[in-house]
């Protein structure tokens, strides 16, 4: 993975969508997807059973096209318009691909219910990933996915509260704050 850390803490879809800053792709290769999942692990289950898959090229790719039909699809959304039926044929299918069962076993005192994909490492990360960008997509809080306000940044956050600014306080938003001291304080 490059010198940039991903941007996680948000819904997967979004998380997805932030692997593409300015001028950068974080998911160049089959080992930054995997370092991806690795960092999506810990809030995650459906990252955590992947984050050691092996994963292929044509894993990379299929994950890939998935973020880029979710980009597309929530540029246009969150500002009120329809999305192209290219990018939600493209995600259907992709959940198409490694379709979701709940599994029921015997746990010896009580039945559970575990949820599981089929298919390939690669089909089951972009199925996670596509369904995940459906429910996001579907949900009436899409309207509220903002752009960082920062010069330069193309992050997109939720936000929990009205007033964030900032995909992150502590890159964008010490980086604002930073350059307005610096202006006040400057020279003349």
């Amino acid at each position: 993975m490059s010198d940039l850390i991903p941007l996680i803490g948000e819904p997967p879809a979004l998380d997805l969508v932030n692997t593409r800053p300015a001028a950068a792709d974080l998911l160049s290769t089959p080992g930054d997807l995997r370092s991806w999942l690795g960092l999506e692990a810990g809030r995650f289950e459906e990252a955590r059973e992947l984050a050691d898959a092996d994963l292929t090229g044509a894993d990379l790719a299929a994950v890939r096209d998935v973020r880029e039909h979710t980009a597309r699809a929530l540029d246009r959304v969150r500002h009120g318009r329809p999305p192209a039926a290219d990018d939600l044929d493209a995600l259907n299918q992709a959940q198409r691909a490694a379709p979701a069962i709940v599994e029921l076993a015997w746990g010896g005192e009580a039945v559970t219910a575990t949820r599981r994909r089929t298919g390939s490492p690669g089909a089951r990360v972009a199925a996670w990933l596509a369904e995940a960008a459906a429910g996001l997509l579907a949900d009436p809080a899409v309207r509220k996915v903002r752009q960082c306000e920062a010069a330069e940044c193309v992050m997109l956050f939720l936000p929990a509260h009205p007033r964030r600014r900032w995909c992150s306080a502590a890159r964008c938003g010490n980086r604002v704050r930073v350059a307005r001291h610096y202006q006040r304080h400057r020279l003349p």
